[in-house]
């Protein structure tokens, strides 16, 4: 019997196979670029710009920005929705100043409005900068797998919305961590998006009440009390939500025991 081979030219298909290897591999660190580049900043961030987003800046410079919130209201909004936006996507310090400020220039309601726009983008520029990536990389190997991890993000997956707001209500969860962890196991971007705008709400609403006074707290020449986010009346309403967050979790996990 005989077997003929048409057109078959082995140097070909192994030329196309070397060449393919080096575009793979920039394809691949181009998908961690993003998340790569705001790491970076990040860091940079941290050593060089603690020291100046701080409530004694903006007690020195309070003046300039009602001025130019009464002269150009619009632009305002658009600076400080981008400046926040900057904050929370590449994790910069300031976050609490950006929220208590976005108060005391725009009141509670816009305030509340323009902090929770501002946060929910840099937080879905987090979670979209880590899906690319590592946690395109991350998933896959955690859904191949056979150990614990996988059998984790199953129960998260069962309980993906119930668990996202938890990180975003409870105060012990730090932004960044609650932006990052969900990309790298791999949860819905819709129920991400969805828990952020939603969860954030009553944090940013503390924040920018304490902002609406800052003006009489500049006056007597002290600075805006955060703490009050632990006050009783407070805190409790969060946690009251978080528990109610937590609840589906907990009604689960109890039919799972009884076989219901």
């Amino acid at each position: 019997m005989q077997v003929v081979f048409n057109n078959i030219k082995p140097g070909r298909t192994m030329e196309k196979t070397s060449q393919d290897t080096p575009k793979t591999q920039k394809a691949g660190l181009m998908r961690h670029a993003p998340l790569a580049i705001i790491l970076t900043v990040a860091v940079i961030g941290f050593f060089t710009l603690r020291d100046y987003i701080t409530f004694d800046t903006l007690r020195e410079h309070r003046d300039t920005l009602l001025a130019f919130r009464d002269a150009n209201f619009a632009l305002m909004v658009l600076a400080f929705i981008a400046v926040y936006f900057a904050i929370v996507a590449f994790s910069l310090p300031g976050a609490a100043v950006a929220s208590v400020t976005g108060g005391f220039l725009f009141g509670l309601l816009l305030g509340t409005v323009f902090n929770v726009t501002a946060a929910s983008l840099g937080a879905v520029t987090i979670f979209l900068a880590a899906r690319w990536g590592l946690g395109q990389t991350l998933a896959a190997k955690i859904e191949t797998s056979d150990g614990t991890l996988k059998k984790l993000k199953a129960g998260l997956n069962d309980n993906e919305i119930s668990v996202l707001f938890l990180m975003r209500l409870v105060p012990a969860v730090p932004f960044f961590v609650a932006n990052l962890l969900p990309a790298l196991v791999g949860v819905k971007f819709i129920n991400f998006a969805f828990t952020t705008v939603l969860g954030i709400i009553p944090g940013a609403i503390v924040f920018t009440w304490i902002g609406v006074g800052l003006g009489e707290v500049f006056d007597r020449g002290e600075s805006p009390d955060l703490s009050l986010l632990w006050e009783p009346q407070i805190i409790g309403p969060i946690l009251g939500l978080s528990a109610l967050a937590a609840m589906p979790i907990v009604i689960k996990a109890l039919r799972g025991k009884k076989g219901i």
